[in-house]
């Protein structure tokens, strides 16, 4: 049985794709690990040497026929987040022996055999872990009210197995993103999440996880405390620690545990400040500091209307009001 793990990012995330990577086969050795990139490497200017020894599998190669389309009307967080089940079914279709396959984020580090997912999969087609498994003790960010608008689960990871309703819920979900994966919270939209929502609902075989030791993140850090100083690490405990999700960590600023939350500090959160010196640590390592020169071959360009346009289109839009104000001046005289 082959068990594959894949990613998805651009050039300027490799050094986060190959740390999740060394830390998945570190753990994992039996694991295939594939980074599908939304990037052209033939359009861009780093050198082959430089690339992590992985495959990349670039996204204009998996034959999605629409996607023109897509990069036309998505910014990158959306295409990025569009094409995930597409490039799943890809894999699928194109390593026939694979019976698991693993969805994960970039910015993850594994810390332990996977083995509790497989074990879930082995009676059900998808995987899922929730944002949170408590309530938010005060009103700092993030809040429930983020996730509802946001999604209850949290996509940065996704177990699959290889079943009809797996085939069936990527044919779904690909429907829905290519037109619906817009961050667009006033019509119900953020990327590929909410949609998922909908899975637990749709197919009977849909595994949602409570294990606190599954997506530890930013988001679920006021109900998880790492309680030894060192590896295998255990949270409240008497949890083991399967993977952390690093979301909203960047090494430019590295005394904030996440740009997209206020409740915590490294003071506060003392616990998880060793995790964040490594994760920093490897990023240098692994190259972050050259890949983030490289800009994203699917990035449009910010369309910048001239200043004199805009004065000229004001000047007409505002004439209709001129005249009836000079119509209203005439009548009093």
């Amino acid at each position: 049985m082959q068990k594959i793990v894949i990613t998805i990012c651009s050039i300027n995330y490799l050094a986060q794709a190959k740390t999740l990577g060394d830390s998945l086969l570190k753990h994992n050795p039996d694991y295939q690990f594939l980074i599908g990139l939304v990037d052209r490497l033939d359009q861009s200017a780093i050198e082959k040497s430089q690339l992590p020894n992985y495959p990349l599998i670039e996204l204009h190669t998996i034959g999605i026929e629409d996607l023109d389309q897509m990069c036309a009307k998505y910014n990158i967080t959306e295409l990025n987040t569009a094409v995930k089940p597409f490039f799943l079914e890809y894999v699928y279709a194109t390593y026939a022996d694979a019976e698991i396959v693993h969805y994960f984020d970039p910015d993850i580090i594994v810390y332990q055999p996977l083995t509790i997912i497989e074990d879930a999969l082995k009676t059900n087609s998808l995987f899922l872990t929730p944002h949170i498994t408590s309530p938010y003790p005060d009103e700092n960010r993030p809040q429930e009210r983020d996730h509802l608008n946001t999604g209850i689960f949290n996509l940065g990871y996704l177990g699959t197995r290889r079943t009809e309703n797996t085939a069936k819920f990527l044919t779904w979900w690909k429907d829905r993103l290519r037109d619906h994966c817009y961050i667009d919270l006033a019509n119900g939209m953020f990327v590929d999440q909410i949609w998922t929502n909908f899975a637990p609902v749709f197919y009977d075989d849909v595994y949602v996880s409570r294990h606190l030791g599954l997506n530890m993140a930013y988001w679920n850090l006021h109900e998880r405390s790492i309680t030894n100083d060192q590896e295998p690490y255990e949270i409240n405990g008497n949890t083991p620690l399967i993977f952390f999700h690093f979301s909203g960590y960047s090494p430019e600023n590295p005394s904030e545990i996440s740009k997209y939350q206020n409740r915590y500090t490294f003071q506060e959160k003392g616990d998880v400040a060793s995790l964040f010196d490594f994760y920093a640590q490897a990023l240098i390592k692994n190259g972050h500091h050259e890949y983030k020169k490289y800009p994203c071959f699917y990035i449009k360009p910010e369309v910048v209307v001239p200043r004199k346009r805009f004065l000229r289109v004001r000047k007409y839009l505002s004439l209709p009001f001129r005249l009836i104000i000079d119509f209203i001046d005439r009548v009093k005289l």
